[in-house]
């Protein structure tokens, strides 16, 4: 067990169970650190009523990470009619067993080992913070939820993020970090489930300290209202200046576009999102890797596979856990970049 490699995946549910979902083939030891701030859907009506963390992110990665297929049924169904109505069984029994075990990390170990996962899943805290973002025009947005619908933020600007309050890091999280030989960051939503985890007391501390390589995978498109017009090179220094500079030794970005059609059926869901540009020269330059990361299972454009409304958004476009984790892999045998 020496030689295996650690690898740490830091964001939110969607963008982070995709890289879980293709590292897991690989024979390297893999822990999720999830942001816990989520407060629309299911999730934020089990942290309302119950007072247990948004189970939601964590269910994706204890998925993506599953070693039984046959308990994924349960995990994925949602309630379509009743008082449950929205609410998927995943989250449900993450939260039941949080009541049981009266810890969130202790609840996701116990669940995990009865669908054998391959890896760990750490909340980021263990502390109920809201995330809230302050805009140039002074005003606060309160939620993430309400951060993800403001129409306006990328227009208005965005002047700092913060929680409230404040919370201290899972010890279990900065333990990861320190022991990691290669931390990935992203891909999510910018605002509200890759920069939060940087909130939390003591992260950044423990990131900058680590000897392990610092991976960022940038998103596929824009999202609207938030990050409109955002080039690759703007998700970078935007993340740095939380991070502080060159603190990322990678930056993989996509260089695939669709066809004009499927372009024009993606614009129904969302007609503002765009693929995220970058400057012509950035695949030459240090640090960046450009390639063409886009699962083409996504081409059917499964309306099933979208959810569309709040805090749920989904981008019909993916990257392919795949090729990611191919790349990843490359990463860790190539030498430091300096």
């Amino acid at each position: 067990m020496a030689n295996i490699k650690k690898i740490v995946c830091i964001g939110g549910g969607t963008g982070v169970s995709t890289v879980l979902f293709g590292l897991k083939k690989y024979p390297v030891e893999l822990s999720a650190i999830i942001s816990v701030f989520d407060d629309g859907g299911s999730s934020g009506k089990l942290r309302e009523k119950l007072g247990v963390l948004p189970p939601g992110d964590a269910r994706q990665c204890i998925t993506a990470l599953a070693g039984r297929d046959d308990a994924l049924d349960l995990f994925h169904y949602r309630f379509e009619t009743g008082e449950l109505k929205g609410h998927n069984l995943g989250n449900l029994l993450i939260s039941a067993a949080e009541r049981i075990c009266g810890n969130f990390e202790q609840a996701i170990d116990k669940i995990g080992k009865v669908i054998k996962m391959k890896g760990k899943v750490l909340p980021i805290t263990l502390a109920q913070a809201k995330l809230k973002a302050g805009l140039n025009n002074n005003k606060i947005i309160s939620g993430e939820d309400a951060i993800v619908k403001c129409s306006q933020l990328s227009k208005i600007g965005l002047k700092k993020l913060f929680l409230e309050p404040e919370a201290e890091a899972n010890p279990s999280a900065i333990l990861a970090i320190k022991k990691a030989d290669l931390i990935i960051i992203g891909p999510g939503k910018f605002y509200t489930s890759i920069i939060p985890n940087f909130l939390v007391k003591g992260i950044i501390e423990a990131l900058r300290k680590s000897v392990a390589k610092k991976v960022f995978i940038c998103n596929l498109m824009t999202q609207e209202g938030n990050t409109d017009g955002f080039l690759v090179e703007d998700f970078v220094k935007s993340l740095e200046d939380y991070l502080g500079k060159k603190t990322l030794n990678y930056i993989v970005f996509n260089t695939k576009k669709l066809a004009p059609a499927l372009l024009k059926k993606t614009k129904e869901f969302f007609p503002k999102a765009e693929f995220v540009g970058f400057n012509k020269n950035l695949p030459g330059k240090e640090r960046f890797i450009g390639r063409d990361v886009l699962d083409k299972r996504i081409y059917k454009l499964n309306p099933s596979d979208t959810l569309v409304t709040g805090a749920n958004q989904r981008t019909i476009l993916r990257h392919d856990p795949d090729k990611l984790a191919a790349i990843i892999m490359q990463i860790m045998q190539t030498p430091q970049v300096k």
